[in-house]
């Protein structure tokens, strides 16, 4: 039976926490190394519903996205959600292990992910890591659709693909724009907005879109814009990270049971669509 520090290794394998940037905190962040593992479950976030879920099925390793502690702490005490979870997994003997950044740029990432989950065919990454000579690994990814689809279409398509939340798919563009090859980033990706013009794409699919990043994108160029929530572009990874593991488990003839978690863990809870106009709407007066 394979122990904590083993599985550990294995990750860093797949995901080298040296890929990492340099402000990320990945690895292991609480368990004891030679604790044995025999359930891995495997979530975007360390909150405390996820906790919950892994103590309930008996895990002994919860293998998350996002870090629980990007910035350093002086402690751990349970007054502070995050104290909390730490207290839980000790309690439970359950480990966490994070995999952020070094999944980014991955081969297979979480872009790939993101790209295989709306059906387009990856030719490469958005951002090529210079220490890549296959020139495989890197930030984003850039893919084609089998043909091209107006973006209503596609857009419909981005919001099949992904696991449903309150947000849902926005987009920005020309409705009967013909969208063929695609960039895509999993989680926030309006840093990469020079790179995909630089591209030549039609669209660009990622999160956290912020107003005047995409309105300056959208007078630049015709390019299309695709907004889904943050936890639903990363969300598909969790598969590609369990087929990982799993692969390299077997060629050392361990076995691991896995889930991953089904839970939505997107902040945003509520959308109320806004059907008036500016000119609609009547003036609210503030001083009666």
């Amino acid at each position: 039976m394979p122990i904590l520090s083993d599985v550990q290794h294995l990750f860093d394998e797949i995901y080298p926490p040296a890929r990492a940037e340099s402000w990320d905190a990945v690895g292991l962040v609480c368990g004891d190394p030679g604790a044995e593992v025999r359930r891995v479950l495997f979530a975007v976030d360390p909150v405390q519903p996820v906790v919950d879920e892994a103590v309930a099925w008996g895990a002994d390793l919860l293998v998350t996205h996002h870090p629980l502690y990007l910035r350093g702490t002086t402690t751990v005490a349970a007054d502070s959600f995050k104290g909390r979870v730490v207290h839980s997994l000790i309690r439970n003997d359950i480990g966490l292990l994070v995999c952020h950044t070094n999944a980014d740029s991955a081969d297979p990432g979480v872009s790939d992910a993101l790209a295989e989950a709306i059906g387009l065919r990856i030719t490469g990454p958005l951002v090529a890591d210079p220490t890549d000579p296959a020139g495989r690994r890197g930030h984003g990814r850039i893919g084609e659709l089998p043909e091209a689809e107006p973006l209503t279409a596609f857009a419909a398509r981005v919001a099949a693909g992904l696991p449903a939340t309150a947000q849902g798919v926005r987009a920005a563009g020309d409705p009967d724009r013909p969208i063929r090859r695609v960039a895509v980033c999993g989680g926030s990706g309006d840093s990469f907005f020079a790179d995909v013009r630089a591209a030549g794409v039609d669209a660009f699919v990622t999160a956290d879109l912020r107003h005047h990043p995409a309105s300056e994108a959208r007078e630049a160029s015709p390019l299309a814009l695709v907004d889904a929530a943050h936890w639903a572009t990363e969300w598909p990874w969790l598969r590609s990270a369990e087929r990982e593991l799993h692969a390299a488990a077997e060629k050392r003839g361990w076995t691991f049971e896995t889930r991953v978690s089904q839970q939505v863990t997107d902040p945003w809870t509520l959308h109320a669509p806004m059907a008036a106009t500016p000119d609609d709407r009547e003036p609210t007066n503030v001083n009666p």
